[in-house]
């Protein structure tokens, strides 16, 4: 879950790769298996400090 403006959600996601890697596995983006947001707050309501979204990237254990 990331809480905050959109323009931060890059150092969010670095956090998540960085467990990813700690815990074992690795991205697997294809074509068929992608990266997701899901916008929780509306950002025409909502202060940019408050959004939120769940970033979903599929992964999967190293070496599969």
């Amino acid at each position: 879950m990331h809480i905050g403006s959109y323009d931060d959600e890059p150092a969010t996601v670095a956090m998540m790769h960085e467990f990813m890697e700690q815990q074992g596995y690795e991205l697997d983006i294809t074509d068929k298996r992608l990266h997701h947001e899901i916008y929780l707050s509306d950002a025409r309501k909502v202060a940019p400090e408050k959004l939120k979204t769940v970033i979903r990237h599929p992964i999967k254990e190293k070496g599969s």
